[in-house]
C-alpha cells in the first residue's frame, strides 16, 4: 500500500517517519519529496507498506494526529493519472 503524508514539519527526516510508520507494520521504503533546487522538504512523503490492513490502520490513526508541531495529512496515495 503506497501512503501519502503531507503538512510534515520541513525538519522531518524519512529515518523519524520511518520509525512512526513501523509502529503499524513493516515498512518498504519512505521517501521525503525534495525540492531540485534547494534540496529541502517540501513538507510531504510517501511510504510503502507491504500490508494494506497495517497501512490502513495507520491511516485511520495518524491522519488529522500532531506531529512535530503539525497536524499531518494521512491518506492512500493514490496512482498518477
Amino acid at each position: 500500500m503506497n501512503i501519502y503524508i503531507g503538512n510534515l514539519n520541513y525538519r522531518v527526516r524519512e529515518e523519524d517517519l520511518r520509525q512512526v510508520m513501523e509502529e503499524y507494520g513493516a515498512v518498504d521504503s519512505v521517501k521525503i519529496i525534495k525540492d531540485r533546487e534547494t534540496g529541502r522538504s517540501k513538507g510531504f512523503a510517501f511510504v510503502e507498506m507491504p500490508d494494506s490492513a497495517e497501512g490502513s490502520k495507520a491511516i485511520e490513526e495518524l491522519n488529522e494526529a500532531e506531529y512535530e508541531g503539525r497536524q499531518m495529512v494521512v491518506k492512500e496515495a493514490l496512482p498518477r493519472k
